[in-house]
């Protein structure tokens, strides 16, 4: 099937409060202009080289955001465009983002990734870090971020009954800490291979790639 064949499969099975972000890394402009001329606006890169490239010769009315773990020292290059960072994961990142933020004169919007999977590999807080990093008043000194979620990756595993915990787990953090922060409207978790039990479990937003542009070329 097609991009578009692919892209408009996946639209119509997601309910309506559900936002697709096309994970489009390692995609070409072509595969990216034929995602965009099927309707789809929102895309997901993990490298700021590669999605600057591409913001800089692609539609200016493209999102973009960022899904993979973020460097400090490469959040200069996105701050004048990127339109939500997904895998926030320390208060040091945070800093550093409303720091760029600033020198653009923009307000940057944030998710804050937790730490959800049987994996050492994945970034993230636990609740516990969370928490105290809520209580700490930190954010009321940042004011060019805004948070507006939770974002967590469940383990790479078969066993479906560990990513529907991991997911459940994720919800109720993000039900608990919207409480405190009423700006949080996102909870982005699910991609291509798990995305249908993250939205049972109240995703918002799911980050989907191989399933709409098939399988990545990595170089």
């Amino acid at each position: 099937m097609s991009i578009k064949e692919n892209l408009l499969k996946i639209k119509a099975s997601l309910p309506g409060h559900v936002t697709l972000v096309a994970v489009s890394k390692t995609k070409s402009k072509e595969e990216i202009m034929e995602a965009y001329s099927s309707g789809q606006r929102i895309f997901g890169e993990n490298k700021v080289q590669e999605m600057t490239a591409k913001w800089s010769e692609l539609p200016k009315d493209i999102e973009w955001h960022m899904i993979g773990h973020v460097q400090s020292n490469k959040v200069r290059y996105m701050a004048p465009y990127v339109h939500l960072i997904h895998g926030v994961d320390s208060l040091k990142l945070l800093k550093e983002v409303n720091k760029q933020a600033q020198k653009n004169d923009r307000v940057i919007s944030c998710l804050l990734q937790m730490h959800i999977a049987e994996e050492a590999t994945k970034f993230g807080f636990n609740t516990e870090e969370l928490e105290a990093l809520m209580k700490s008043g930190e954010f009321d000194l940042l004011p060019h971020i805004k948070i507006v979620g939770l974002m967590g990756m469940a383990t790479f595993t078969e066993d479906k009954d560990q990513v529907r915990k991991e997911f459940k787990s994720l919800s109720s953090d993000y039900l608990r800490f919207k409480k405190t922060l009423p700006s949080m409207n996102i909870l982005s978790m699910g991609m291509s291979g798990d995305y249908q039990i993250a939205i049972e479990e109240g995703s918002t937003m799911v980050r989907i790639g191989s399933s709409i542009f098939g399988v990545r070329n990595y170089p």
